[in-house]
């Protein structure tokens, strides 16, 4: 098989929006409020409800970590469709709310992952979206420890590492009662005009279809989720993502200089239609994304995807009124934070519990389940 030389690595590609001064103080400002709002959030609230409420009951912990977390990752949406005026386009099938579900998407840029947040706030699912991700960004200061609490699977893609880790965290998702939105990159890596190449030339070796638009899928991770999770899921969303005019950067979606418009397609597959075997699984999810790349040269073509949807539009009233409620209790956590020692104190000791937690992955268990686990093993004992 041929291997073609692959498109650039986004679609119409233009020149960035004028970086004036006074975009440039709207993103720092932007920027401060979310790191700020960020922290206290993880410290006064996301500790008490992952860890304190997870020692007494680990789906109530689930609930009270998305109801708080959905309200500051609402805060992102709000930046990108209000601040930004970001046009975020949806088309393909119109999804019900809160499913269990996972996510297959493409992995055109470093942000693909923060447009996902704008869907799943119109589904009720925000703050229960969770996503794989590669363990570098688990040692990032504050996000990295946000990403713990979210309790977001990290991966090193290299799957003899990775296997044990990632089947422990997915056996802790069966409930069905639990909303749940795992989302899975499976090219493992963004797209690059190199990388596209290796994978052509890997592809062409292996008799596998040679892609131009998006990078050869990684099986194991999916097929892992699936074999886990069947009994609990009820689909498997795949979403292609595109972007105009230029795929962006973090610092892009800060200072709202890209992209004009962010395109969604969602295909809605129930999860009895997917085969249950791991080598037709593989080979399933090679072919969603050969489509996915047919779909994807026809958007480079036409500017948009096929069959659009309706969702709705953000409400501005409701984004700014959850703004100005995290920042009002941003506000009040700080100013307690610097004018008293207990709460010094209490913020200092959570940093310090959070360093070591996310670094080992470490989640406390309910102390009932422990008690019971520990009278069962004693009664096998005698």
């Amino acid at each position: 098989m041929a291997v073609h030389t692959p498109p650039s690595s986004c679609f119409g590609a233009k020149k960035y929006q004028a970086l004036a001064p006074l975009r440039i103080l709207r993103g720092l400002v932007c920027l401060l409020v979310l790191l700020s709002t960020a922290f206290i959030m993880l410290v006064f609230f996301g500790f008490i409800s992952a860890v304190i409420v997870r020692l007494l009951s680990v789906r109530y912990s689930r609930r009270a970590t998305s109801f708080f977390f959905g309200a500051w990752l609402a805060l992102w949406p709000f930046l990108f469709e209000k601040i930004n005026k970001t046009k975020v386009v949806f088309s393909g099938d119109d999804v019900p709310c809160r499913e269990r579900i996972l996510l297959i998407a493409n992995h055109r840029t470093e942000v693909d992952w923060m447009y996902l947040w704008d869907l799943a706030l119109r589904k009720g699912c925000l703050g229960y979206i969770k996503y794989i991700l590669k363990s570098s960004l688990m040692r990032l200061p504050v996000f990295g420890w946000s990403f713990h609490i979210l309790e977001f699977i990290p991966v090193e893609r290299k799957w003899e590492a990775d296997e044990s880790i990632m089947r422990h965290m997915l056996s802790t998702f069966k409930n069905p009662q639990d909303p749940l939105w795992l989302a899975l990159f499976p090219e493992g890596t963004d797209f690059t005009d190199q990388k596209c190449l290796r994978s052509q030339k890997y592809a062409a070796e292996h008799g596998l279809p040679v892609l131009k638009n998006v990078l050869l899928p990684k099986t194991k991770g999916f097929c892992a989720c699936l074999q886990e999770l069947r009994e609990s899921l009820t689909a498997v969303y795949d979403v292609t993502i595109g972007y105009k005019n230029r795929c962006p950067s973090f610092l892009d979606n800060v200072f709202g200089v890209d992209p004009s418009e962010v395109h969604i397609h969602i295909h809605r597959i129930p999860i009895d239609t997917i085969p249950e075997s791991e080598t037709e699984m593989s080979t399933w999810l090679i072919n969603r994304f050969q489509l996915k790349d047919q779909l994807l040269s026809k958007f480079q073509v036409q500017g948009q995807f096929p069959d659009p949807a309706t969702q709705r539009d953000l409400s501005s009233v409701k984004s700014i009124l959850n703004c100005m409620t995290i920042v009002a209790v941003t506000g009040t956590c700080m100013y307690y934070s610097f004018s008293s020692v207990w709460f010094k104190l209490y913020v200092s000791l959570v940093c310090a519990y959070l360093v070591p937690a996310t670094y080992f992955n470490i989640r406390p268990q309910p102390i009932l389940s422990l008690l019971k686990m520990r009278s069962s093993c004693h009664l096998s004992n005698t």
